[in-house]
């Protein structure tokens, strides 16, 4: 029986445009954590940050995650530190199966390079060291995932393969 596929890993690194492809391709729902939560508090992850602090933005990170991951089974998008909450990673393990999708970090450095989206825990005037201290401190908590997906290409398809062998 499939569960809800959790999708994990650093800014950047395709958890959402990836998770959009394989919903549609096992035709279940979809959700992105960061666009469930910009949508309940009515503003930007970054202006959550900038107003109220991370600390409150992720107790309501927290709330939100655990909710989608319950239920019917659904591919969701985590945005990159929610992995990080015990008991997000609780929820995951028990109701889920979690993915981490990993491209190389020049990779994600030439992503976020040229986002518009503007990431709060990112120091734009420094961005590959800022990207690459916060992998730094996530990775061991990503490697916990129930699979590693490596990216090496841009190719949807390609990397839903992979999942799908891995699932």
């Amino acid at each position: 029986m499939l569960k809800t596929l959790v999708l994990v890993g650093m800014m950047g690194s395709g958890k959402t445009s990836v998770g959009k492809e394989l919903a549609k391709y096992l035709n279940i729902l979809f959700f992105d954590s960061d666009k469930v939560i910009e949508e309940k508090c009515s503003k930007k992850i970054s202006e959550i940050f900038h107003l109220k602090g991370e600390e409150y933005f992720r107790i309501i990170e927290e709330k939100v995650c655990c909710k989608l991951i319950d239920g019917e089974p659904k591919v969701l998008s985590l945005g990159g530190g929610a992995f990080l909450n015990k008991n997000v990673r609780k929820k995951t393990k028990k109701y889920g199966t979690s993915i981490w999708i990993k491209p190389s970090l020049n990779t994600i450095f030439q992503r976020l390079e040229t986002s518009k989206k503007r990431r709060p825990k990112l120091d734009y005037r420094n961005l590959k060291n800022s990207i690459k201290e916060i992998y730094e401190n996530r990775k061991k908590i990503y490697k916990k995932a129930d699979y590693t997906i490596i990216i090496k290409s841009d190719n949807k398809k390609q990397i839903i393969k992979k999942i799908l062998k891995k699932i």
